[in-house]
C-alpha cells in the first residue's frame, strides 16, 4: 500500500478512486472500467508531476524521510556483489545502525559503509533508526583504515537524522568518535565517494561524507541540524520547522549552488520510494562515474583534493 505524505492528499484521492474502480471490476467481470481508470491514472500522473515540480524545503525533508524510501541495505544488495559484512569496533560492540564490508562494484573491489535505518518496527529499533553510537563510528574508522591499507576505494551511503544523543553514547565518547571518523576520512590515501540517499544530519553525516566527491539524491536533505531542532532553538517552537527548513538551505539544489556537494542524482517522478529500482540504478551510475573521475590519482593528491574541497565549502554561491 502506498504511504502518502501530507502534501500528497489530492494525489491519494485520485489514485484511491482509480483503485476502487479496479477493485469493483475484479469483483464483477462484466464491468468495464478501463477507460475511467485510465483517465484517473492520467490525472494522478499530472498531479504528481505538478506536486514534485516545485517542492518546498520542508516537503523535500518529508520525502527524504519517507519510510518506503530505499535504504543502505537495499543499495548494497542491488549494486554490490560479493558483499562480505564486517562487524564490531574491536573495543565495545557492533552498532547495527552502521553497516559495512568488502564488496565489488562492477568488479571493482571497494569498502562500502553506510547508515541503515531499517524498514519495519523491529528493524528500525534494532538499527536505532540510523542513529549511530560511538562504536558505529569506530567500526567505520576500522573499515576505512583497512581499505587504506589494501588500497581499496571507500564508498559511503549517508542516511541518518544524526548521531545518537543518548547518555551512554556520550559517556563512551560520541563527539570524539565522530571527530576521529571525520579525521580518518581526511587522511585516507584512497578515493572516497559519498552519496546522501535520505537524510544527512549534522556531524553524524559529515563523519562519513568528508569525501573527494559528494552527491545527493534529488529529494534528500543535508544540514547541520534538523528543521525541528533548528526551530526549537531559534523560535522556541518546533512547529516553525517550515521556516527553519527554508533558512537551513538543506536541499540538494541549494547545496549544489553553494559547492557543498558535487552533483545531484535524479530521482524517479514522485521520489525514490515510488520506484526504488530506478533510484538505486541512478545512484549506482553516479558512484561508478565519481570513482572513475578519481582513477589514477596518487595518495597525496587525493588528500589535497579532499582538504581543498572542505576549506572552500560554502564560499560558492553566497551572493545568490
Amino acid at each position: 500500500m502506498t504511504q502518502y505524505l501530507d502534501f500528497e492528499k489530492p494525489l491519494s484521492e485520485i489514485e484511491g478512486k482509480a483503485e476502487e474502480l479496479r477493485a469493483m471490476a475484479r469483483a464483477d467481470a462484466k464491468m468495464d472500467v478501463q477507460k475511467e481508470a485510465a483517465a484517473l491514472d492520467k490525472k494522478a500522473k499530472d498531479i504528481l508531476a505538478n506536486l514534485y515540480k516545485s517542492l518546498t524545503p520542508w516537503q523535500k525533508a518529508q520525502v527524504a524521510r519517507h519510510a518506503a524510501r530505499p535504504h543502505c541495505k537495499d543499495y548494497i544488495e542491488a549494486l554490490f556483489t560479493e558483499y562480505t559484512p564486517l562487524a564490531g569496533d574491536r573495543n565495545f560492540a557492533d552498532d547495527h545502525a552502521v553497516m559495512g564490508g568488502l564488496a565489488r562494484l562492477d568488479d571493482r573491489a571497494v569498502m562500502v559503509i553506510g547508515h541503515e535505518k531499517g524498514n519495519d518496527t523491529r528493524t528500525r529499533i534494532e538499527r536505532n533508526f540510523g542513529m549511530a553510537r560511538p562504536e558505529g563510528y569506530r567500526k567505520a574508522i576500522r573499515l576505512m583504515e583497512m581499505a587504506d591499507r589494501f588500497g581499496l576505494p571507500v564508498v559511503t551511503l549517508i542516511d541518518t537524522p544524526g548521531a545518537y544523543p543518548g547518555k551512554g553514547a556520550e559517556e563512551r565518547g560520541q563527539s570524539e568518535a565522530i571527530a576521529r571518523s571525520t579525521q580518518t576520512c581526511l587522511r585516507l590515501g584512497v578515493p572516497l565517494v559519498s552519496v546522501v540517499i535520505g537524510e544527512g544530519g549534522s556531524g553524524g553525516a559529515v563523519a562519513f561524507a568528508t569525501a573527494n566527491r559528494v552527491a545527493m539524491l534529488e529529494h534528500s536533505i543535508y544540514s547541520v541540524i534538523s528543521p525541528e531542532g533548528c526551530a526549537s532553538i531559534l523560535w522556541k517552537d518546533s512547529d516553525k520547522m517550515r521556516e527553519a527548513a527554508e533558512a537551513l538551505r538543506l536541499t540538494a539544489q541549494d547545496l549544489h549552488k553553494l559547492g557543498v556537494i558535487d552533483r545531484i542524482v535524479p530521482e524517479p517522478m514522485g521520489g525514490a520510494h515510488r520506484d526504488p529500482k530506478a533510484a538505486i540504478s541512478s545512484v549506482g551510475a553516479a558512484l561508478k562515474e565519481m570513482l572513475g573521475q578519481l582513477d589514477g590519482a596518487d595518495r597525496e593528491s587525493l588528500r589535497a583534493n579532499r582538504r581543498r574541497k572542505f576549506l572552500d565549502m560554502g564560499t560558492k554561491g553566497l551572493a545568490a
